[in-house]
C-alpha cells in the first residue's frame, strides 16, 4: 500500500487529535514538585503509548506512523509527504533565525514557546544539529539557547551559533573550532573603517539620538537601536534618522580611510545605498537626504569599499552597518563546516532580508525554507515561490512538525 493511502488510514481509523494531545502534554509536561501531577503524566504517558502501540500493531512500519501522528495534523502529514517526493531526502541540519521566526513580541512573550524547544530537542536526540543564526550578539543568544534548550544541549557539540549576521561562529565542545571570529580575515582598510564607526557613532550623533537610541553590543557590525518599543512611531521615527546619520558617518569614515573629500562622497553613498536597497531609498526620499550623484562616477578606491560594505535598515527596529563579506551564508557554511555536515539538506527559517539569503542558498539544492506570514515581502515570495511553508505568528513549531514528519517518512524502506 502507498504511503498516501497509509496516512489517510491512520487519521481516519485512528484518533490522531487525541494521541498528538497526549503526546504534547507529555513533552511539555512542567517540572512540578506534586505527587498529584506526576501520577496525572505518568497516566498520560501511559494511555500515549498504548494508543501508538495500537497504531504500531495495526500497519507494517506502524511504529513510524504511530510518530508521525503523534506530532503532526493530517495537513502537516501530507504536507510533509509532498515535500518527501520532492526531495527525496530527509532535513539533516536546522538553521533557525530567532527573533519574529522562534519567537515573536506579539505572540510569545518574546520567549520561545515551550512546544517548540520541545520540538527542538527531540531533533537533537535523534542527532540533527541545530544552528541558530541571528543578528543578535552572541552572549544574548547563548543566554536564552542555554535558558530554553538547556546546557546539556547547547554544549553537546551538535550546536552551533551564528551571530552579528555572520559575523562569528560560537560551536561548543569544538576545541579551537569552538568560536570563529571570521571577521578577523577581514583586510585592515575595511577593519579601519569600522573601528572608525564604531568609536564615533554615538558620541557624534545628534543629541535626539544619542537620548533615543543605544549601540548594540557587537564584536564588529555598528548597529543602532531604539530605546522605545521595537515598531513604535517613536522608534521607527528614531531609527529613520539613525540611518541618514549612519550612511553619513560612513561617508566620513571613508573620506579619512582614502584620503577624500567627505562631503563628495557623502553623495555617492546616499545614492550608492538608495539604488542598493527601495527601503533604504524610502527613507532618504521621506527625510529630503536623497543625493542626486552618481555611485558610477565615484573614483575606484571608493567604489571598492562601498562594495564590500553594507548597511541595512529595518524599520522601527536597527540600521546597522556591516560587511558584505560577512552574511548569514558565510557564518551557516563555517558552522557546518565545524559541525561536520558535508552535504547540508536543511530547513532554513527566517523573517528577514539577511535570511533571505540563506533561504536563497537552501534552494539551490540545499534545503527547503518557511517564514512566519509577517515576514518580508521578500521572503514571502521565495517562500511561496518555492514550497509554501508559511505559518501563523508564533507557531513556528507547526513547521518543525512537518519536517518531523518528512523525516520519519524518509526512513521507510522503498
Amino acid at each position: 500500500m502507498e504511503r498516501y493511502d497509509l496516512l489517510y488510514r491512520i487519521y481516519d481509523e485512528f484518533d490522531a487529535d487525541t494521541l498528538r494531545a497526549y503526546q504534547d502534554f507529555v513533552e511539555v509536561f512542567p517540572p512540578i514538585d506534586s505527587r498529584i501531577a506526576l501520577e496525572h503524566w505518568r497516566t498520560a504517558r501511559d494511555e500515549l503509548v498504548g494508543r501508538k502501540d495500537a497504531i504500531h500493531a495495526a500497519f507494517d512500519d506502524g511504529e513510524t506512523f504511530a510518530e508521525i501522528a503523534a506530532h503532526a495534523t493530517r495537513d502537516q502529514a501530507f504536507t510533509a509527504l509532498d515535500l518527501h517526493s520532492k526531495y527525496g531526502r530527509a532535513v539533516n541540519v536546522l538553521v533557525l533565525d530567532v527573533d519574529e521566526t522562534l519567537r515573536s513580541a506579539g505572540e510569545t512573550d518574546n520567549e520561545i514557546p515551550r512546544e517548540t524547544l520541545a520540538l527542538l530537542t527531540e531533533f537533537h536526540e535523534e542527532g540533527v544539529p541545530i544552528v541558530i543564526c541571528t543578528g543578535q550578539t552572541l552572549e544574548n543568544v547563548k543566554g536564552f539557547t542555554i535558558q530554553g534548550m538547556g546546557s546539556e544541549v547547547v554544549h553537546s557539540g551538535n550546536l552551533s551559533i551564528v551571530y552579528e549576521a555572520g559575523t562569528g561562529v560560537f560551536t561548543p565542545n569544538h576545541g579551537a573550532e569552538t568560536k570563529r571570529l571570521l571577521y578577523d580575515g577581514l583586510d585592515e582598510e575595511i577593519v579601519s573603517i569600522f573601528d572608525a564607526l564604531r568609536s564615533r557613532v554615538l558620541p557624534e550623533a545628534p543629541e535626539e539620538l544619542r537620548r533615543g537610541c543605544h549601540l548594540q553590543g557587537n564584536e564588529f557590525n555598528v548597529t543602532m537601536k531604539p530605546n522605545f518599543e521595537i515598531g513604535s512611531p517613536e522608534a521607527t521615527d528614531l531609527i529613520a534618522d539613525a540611518l541618514v546619520y549612519e550612511l553619513d558617518l560612513l561617508a566620513d569614515a571613508v573620506a579619512e580611510e582614502v584620503g577624500e573629500d567627505a562631503e563628495r562622497i557623502r553623495g555617492w553613498v546616499r545614492a550608492f545605498y538608495a539604488g542598493s536597497d527601495p527601503e533604504i531609498r524610502t527613507v532618504l526620499e521621506e527625510a529630503d537626504a536623497t543625493s542626486d550623484a552618481d555611485p558610477d562616477e565615484a573614483p575606484e578606491a571608493i567604489a571598492d569599499v562601498l562594495e564590500r560594505i553594507d548597511v541595512a535598515y529595518y524599520e522601527g527596529d536597527a540600521a546597522e552597518i556591516g560587511s558584505r563579506e560577512l552574511n548569514k551564508v558565510v557564518g551557516v557554511e563555517a558552522a557546518l563546516d565545524v559541525l561536520g555536515v558535508e552535504d547540508p539538506f536543511a530547513l532554513v527559517m527566517g523573517d528577514s532580508k539577511s535570511d533571505l539569503r540563506v533561504m536563497e542558498w537552501a534552494a539551490e539544492g540545499r534545503g527547503i525554507a518557511s517564514a512566519p506570514e509577517h515576514a518580508s515581502q521578500d521572503v514571502l515570495e521565495h517562500v511561496l515561490d518555492t514550497d509554501e511553508l508559511l505559518f501563523d505568528r508564533g507557531r513556528s513549531a507547526d513547521t518543525l512538525r512537518i519536517v518531523y514528519a518528512l523525516n520519519r517518512l524518509a526512513v521507510l524502506p522503498g
